[in-house]
């Protein structure tokens, strides 16, 4: 990912971040910016050149404009080399055109080269279409968090 192509793509993200949490239970709308923004000045203290972590440009076809971009980790736990997609993004006019799908099937690829054994992600209760996406492309639900709201502040 170009330098430029981060900046506008981190604008947008601690945003998108924001109201996904929000819209989810997990945060209140006050304060809901700066603390995303903390969790990405945490998560890429480097921005692009954060050790381990790896931002890509999806683009329609080489050369093209581009449609969305690809963040994911590369982590040790337990023993285990995996690979952690902290973000993935297709611009709405190119969704259901297969971009995603190409991007994940790439990251596939990237991850067999690296000995990586396994990739994950988290993917809000709302968002139905990256969930039914990822199950499509053969993820499985390893956890599930849940909320009650009681009201009040």
């Amino acid at each position: 990912m170009t330098s430029v192509a981060y900046e506008k793509y981190l604008r947008d993200a601690v945003v998108k971040y924001a109201e996904s949490n929000v819209s989810s239970g997990r945060w209140p709308k006050e304060g809901s910016i700066e603390r995303s923004k903390a969790a990405y000045a945490e998560l890429l203290p480097l921005g692009t050149k954060t050790p381990d972590n790896h931002l890509y440009e999806i683009r329609a076809d080489a050369g093209s404009e581009t449609v969305g971009m690809l963040w994911f980790a590369i982590v040790k736990r337990n023993g285990i080399r995996s690979a952690f997609v902290y973000d993935v993004f297709v611009d709405p006019k190119f969704r259901n055109q297969g971009h995603a799908t190409r991007a994940f099937k790439a990251l596939e690829d990237i991850a067999r080269e690296r000995d990586i054994s396994n990739i994950g992600l988290h993917v809000f209760s709302f968002n139905r279409g990256a969930q039914a996406l990822y199950e499509k492309l053969g993820y499985a639900v390893t956890g599930i968090n849940m909320i009650k709201r009681l009201g009040g502040a």
